[in-house]
């Protein structure tokens, strides 16, 4: 029999989240110096807390070994992760004339045919879904997917143009904000996905412009007048679109030798002056050809709104949704500032907001509910699943895993909007819209088939090894210390009593802890008895099951 909160409904499974988390305004403590370093204790609950917004989830040896570290260490180590040494592969598609099997696609060039264009494509979710569950000991991964948010793009099918988008955040991942602009402006991608290719003097076009202004930089503000928007007006998009003007990306889904990218074309550029309104001094741009759009982003990054608007973005990706005044205050306002002071180079900035005294506030442990990269990867990293490494298996397996992604609403390559995913901007329900009614019984199916019934994929059925798990815990006999170890490793709060008891009635029914603490012994005298390992499977594949269903285990 399944626990009881496999069938839970979406409302049910909000209110029975323990009060003060995701599920109303989270009153923390004052925040009056709540910037300053963070001097409280450093135990297992703070190191999980941090490795658990900065991480792709992590394992009990990470746990151990940054809580012996201590809190600066381990922000170096987050920060200083290994160079990128895989890369997409062909992982089975015979005729890619241009790529052997094994090798990979990034610098060949487009093959025409539909099913080298679809199989470059997978190959891409397959190996950006592989790093999202491969429990590198690094906030990488998690910025990533910030800047992937941040400069949201969708229905680009040249494999080669994505390699080099999703490429520009993973080499710049802790860089520089305003360097990123600049590279994203002119990025391939972007010039297909937000109609830049075709930004004309003839016929200007204002869809980046728009979004350059409104999402990517300064954000809009409170509409005070007839296009006038506080931070940027109208007319500012249309004169942003005029020096935009003359770029465009090249050789998209072409078999041309000569490479691709973006390049600017002269005669498409618009020479005249450009005067910005009176949001932004009334400036004059001045034609400077292919150096025009850096003029334009040295006059947007001159505001300091700039440099606020995106620190509220960085800390509802790594804190919490709500921003009160006094977040803004004595949060905001000085980690902006620290961001200025360094040239936008978001490194400084961020960490100092993860070794703040507010990051470590009790309210806000267990204060978010997990995105669906968050939510899969907090069920294999910890319980060390592995999956066959043979190349046409491995790629299969981790193209279900990207459709599982899919499913439940965070697909990659695909956002539902140039504003990226919903859970991080729609108000009133931010991080809850994750949990709806496709997406909660999807997430039970999940942890259901990794644990319980075998997840199958091209004919491979794949389980975590629980009980291979279950050896590796401190004291694997003893039934508290179990619940206990999974507790630190799985949860954000530590469990109620009532809580403890309900697990122990469900995975051991009608049992002592001296029983449980017998059968698994036997199991260790009898190597071979296939029984009493299979008792032990069951149960304890039952006791993590049950954990992975419980509202809180959705919490990060």
């Amino acid at each position: 029999m399944l626990p009881k909160y496999q069938n839970m409904k979406r409302r049910s499974f909000l209110k029975s989240i323990q009060p003060n988390v995701a599920t109303k305004a989270l009153k923390v403590g004052t925040l009056k110096n709540g910037f300053s370093p963070y001097t409280g204790p450093w135990t297992k609950l703070e190191t999980a807390h941090l490795l658990r917004r900065t991480m792709m989830s992590f394992d009990m040896d990470s746990l151990q070994k940054f809580t012996s570290a201590g809190l600066s260490s381990t922000i170096d180590t987050l920060f200083n992760p290994p160079a990128i040494s895989d890369f997409p592969l062909n992982f089975d598609y015979e005729d890619d004339d241009e790529v052997p099997i094994g090798q990979t696609w990034i610098n060949a060039k487009y093959d025409i045919g539909n099913g080298v264009r679809n199989y470059r494509y997978q190959s891409l979710k397959a190996w950006f879904t592989g790093r999202s569950i491969s429990g590198e000991e690094s906030i990488r991964h998690k910025l990533v997917l910030f800047w992937h948010n941040h400069f949201a793009i969708s229905d680009i099918r040249d494999g080669r143009y994505l390699w080099k988008y999703i490429m520009l955040f993973h080499d710049n991942f802790d860089g520089n904000f305003k360097k990123l602009v600049e590279e994203i402006t002119i990025d391939p991608s972007m010039l297909r996905f937000l109609n830049g290719n075709q930004n004309t003097k003839r016929a200007p076009n204002e869809n980046y412009a728009r979004e350059l202004l409104e999402l990517f930089t300064i954000g809009k503000g409170e509409q005070v007048g007839p296009g006038d928007y506080t931070n940027y007006t109208e007319e500012d998009v249309s004169a942003i679109a005029k020096v935009l003007t003359g770029w465009r990306d090249y050789n998209y889904r072409s078999t041309s030798n000569e490479g691709f990218g973006s390049r600017f074309v002269p005669n498409n550029h618009d020479v005249t002056d450009k005067t910005l309104s009176h949001r932004f001094d009334k400036v004059v741009i001045k034609n400077n050809d292919q150096e025009e759009y850096k003029d334009l982003i040295d006059i947007i990054f001159s505001k300091r709104e700039v440099a606020r608007f995106f620190c509220r973005k960085l800390y509802r990706w790594f804190v919490y949704y709500e921003i009160t005044a006094e977040t803004e205050s004595e949060i905001i306002e000085p980690m902006s500032q620290l961001l200025i002071n360094n040239q936008f180079n978001i490194g400084p900035a961020l960490k100092a907001l993860l070794k703040s005294e507010h990051f470590y506030d009790r309210k806000i442990l267990g204060a978010m509910i997990k995105n669906p990269h968050d939510f899969m990867s907090s069920v294999a990293v910890p319980m060390k699943f592995s999956y066959n490494q043979a190349l046409a298996q491995k790629y299969t397996y981790l193209q279900s895993w990207a459709r599982y992604q899919a499913l439940l609403q965070m697909d990659s390559f695909e956002l539902p909007s140039v504003a990226g995913w919903k859970a991080y901007y729609q108000t009133p329900s931010f991080y809850r819209g994750w949990i709806n009614a496709v997406t909660l019984p999807a997430r039970v199916q999940f942890s259901t088939a990794l644990l319980i019934r075998g997840n199958v994929t091209g004919g491979i059925n794949q389980r975590i090894d629980v009980v291979a798990f279950l050896k590796t815990l401190p004291n694997p006999s003893n039934v508290d210390s179990v619940i206990t170890t999974l507790n630190e490793l799985m949860f954000a709060k530590p469990f109620t009593a009532s809580q403890i008891t309900s697990m122990k009635t469900t995975f051991n029914p009608g049992k002592t802890d001296a029983d449980w603490a017998a059968e698994y012994q036997a199991m260790i005298n009898a190597p071979n008895d296939e029984a009493a390992r299979r008792n032990i499977e069951n149960k304890f594949a039952l006791l993590l099951a049950y954990m992975t269903y419980m509202p809180e285990f959705q919490l990060i």
